[in-house]
């Protein structure tokens, strides 16, 4: 293996590590916030893990849906849902 292949085996090896990671944070998580951070963080990883396989039009699909829309729209669900329950009391 030579120089360049081992750096993109270093990298590839990590970035799968801190996609596990931080999916593990995100189930383990007590906080729904701090779950939704992770699972963005989870998703870009995924999305730099295809660029490093140069697949860079799957990598933009999965940055602005799996990293951005989701979590935007857990976010705004998570607002609402806590407006609700203050209403609520």
């Amino acid at each position: 293996m030579n120089l360049s292949g081992t750096l993109v085996f270093v990298l590839n090896t990590l970035v799968i590590v801190g996609a596990v990671a931080s999916a593990f944070v995100a189930v383990q998580a007590r906080k729904l916030l701090d779950s939704v951070i992770a699972l963005a963080a989870t998703g870009a990883f995924v999305a730099l893990e295809f660029v490093l396989l140069q697949a860079p039009d799957v990598a933009i699909a999965e940055a602005s849906v799996g990293a951005v829309l989701s979590t935007v729209l857990f976010v705004i669900a998570l607002r609402k849902v806590r407006a609700e329950k203050e209403d609520e009391q």
